[in-house]
């Protein structure tokens, strides 16, 4: 370590507060709230606080998010999840923050750049002492004797910011590239909805045949439907799908035996009524790994049940093989999270893979993505699988993978990116806050990438 640089306790610059806890029937409205989750998985909190709690002035006042605060989460099941840090880089106006963590509030005279600590305080080498002073019990915990005994090092003012600014260049590039592929996914998902929800095309069709001219007992859901879509027809801009896409569309729909599905029971005709478990071959993910088996290098990534997907990696034969033309889902038990993998992989325990049966496993993904708010498990696999959805054909189901191929293709070269940003910013991070590498040398190499 560089010799102008500084040790000294945590507790020599700030001051340690706990948070809010209340039953849950105050939390869904009311004012902007932290949630432990906001903490555990981001180095710094969100731009915007999404969950609210019903809280008083007092409250607000002895509990208040403002920039430069520090966030440590004091209990957890495991020993490697205790005390994780998240910094605020902003104020938040009527704020609180979640019991189950620590607020570290700097003290006016501190010479410690926030975004500076953010990076530090998620260091290996701060994680290593972090865990050290631990206590394990039915829970690992962290109490405010503990946290006084951590220290944190640093250099100037200025050279705190150039670090951070390195950092946070790579931070930020993977934050757009996370809005991209966002976009990206969300026009797949209005491209799934337009075809197999409202079914658009089937109702251009129908219109087109005449069908809704017929005296029949149609439901008031469809009627409206048809309407809606007239109305779409007689815009100027309005692009009818090319002829041979539309001929993989019926031009009708018949009555079905499961009134809750389709427009008000009525479905496209010849589609079929199926359990998820019907049109999913659930797959083995082979040897179950976990943190401790996993190691910061290698070729195979291990997956977690989380939206930070990998906890690590191994250099022995994939538990799954999937790739870009070979896709497969896989749905975490516990959390409900799901993802389409276009990589060899393996995973955690409750990590499940499945893929399309009869029909196209990217299809078979937007499919089942609305069900896992409604799961239970039972035998390790989620309830919706029992639920029934109306399946259209193996062609058709193709040919919406055909449409939304470029956009998913696009999203896996920016998670490549991201995952390199990633490893670059968790390589340089031990050797920038030790002082080992010169600051200069790092802005002019990022210049070169196109990253700064």
């Amino acid at each position: 370590m560089a010799s102008n640089w500084k040790t000294t306790k945590l507790l020599d610059h700030y001051d340690i507060r706990s948070g809010l806890s209340k039953p849950a029937k105050y939390f869904g409205s009311g004012y902007p709230f932290l949630t432990f989750k906001d903490v555990f998985y981001n180095y710094f909190t969100p731009d915007r606080l999404g969950d609210l709690v019903q809280s008083n002035d007092k409250e607000r006042a002895s509990s208040s998010v403002k920039r430069g605060d520090v966030f440590l989460t004091r209990t957890s099941e495991t020993m490697h999840e205790l005390g994780m840090s998240c910094v605020a880089l902003q104020d938040y106006e009527n704020s609180t923050f979640n019991g189950f963590c620590k607020r570290l509030r700097p003290h006016k005279e501190s010479e410690l750049v926030p975004e500076y600590v953010g990076y530090y305080l998620r260091s290996s080498k701060f994680r290593q002492s972090m865990l050290a002073f631990s206590t394990m019990s039915t829970r690992a915990s962290l109490n405010n004797e503990m946290i006084g005994r951590l220290e944190i090092s640093y250099p100037s003012k200025n050279e705190q910011l150039k670090i951070a600014k390195i950092l946070k260049t790579l931070d930020d590039k993977v934050a757009l590239n996370r809005q991209i592929n966002q976009t990206l996914e969300q026009m797949a998902q209005a491209l799934f909805k337009s075809w197999f929800v409202d079914f658009d095309p089937v109702v251009d069709n129908a219109l087109d045949a005449g069908f809704f001219e017929q005296d029949l007992d149609f439901p008031d859901e469809l009627l409206r439907r048809a309407e809606a879509r007239r109305a779409v027809r007689e815009h100027d801009d309005f692009k009818q799908l090319p002829d041979a896409i539309r001929q993989l569309f019926p031009s009708a729909f018949e009555e079905c035996a499961e009134p809750s599905l389709g427009l008000g029971g009525w479905v496209p005709q010849g589609w079929q009524a199926l359990q998820f478990g019907e049109f999913i071959h659930r797959k083995s993910v082979g040897k179950k790994y976990d943190q401790k088996s996993a190691s910061a290098v290698g070729k195979i990534p291990i997956l977690d049940q989380g939206k930070s997907g990998v906890i690590g990696y191994h250099d022995d034969e994939p538990g799954v093989r999937a790739s870009l033309d070979s896709p497969v889902v896989v749905f975490a038990n516990h959390t409900c999270y799901m993802r389409l993998i276009s990589f060899d992989f393996s995973a955690i325990q409750n990590v499940l893979p499945f893929t399309g049966k009869d029909v196209d496993t990217t299809w078979a993904f937007y499919a089942t993505q609305d069900r896992v708010r409604f799961s239970e498990y039972k035998g390790h696999w989620p309830d919706f699988v029992i639920e029934k959805t109306i399946v259209p054909s193996l062609v058709l189901t193709t040919k919406f993978r055909e449409y939304v191929d470029s956009l998913i293709r696009s999203v896996r070269c920016n998670e490549l990116q991201n995952q390199t940003l990633i490893n670059l910013r968790d390589t340089l991070l031990p050797k920038l806050i030790s002082g080992e590498l010169r600051l200069d040398n790092i802005e002019a190499g990022l210049a070169n990438e196109g990253v700064a």
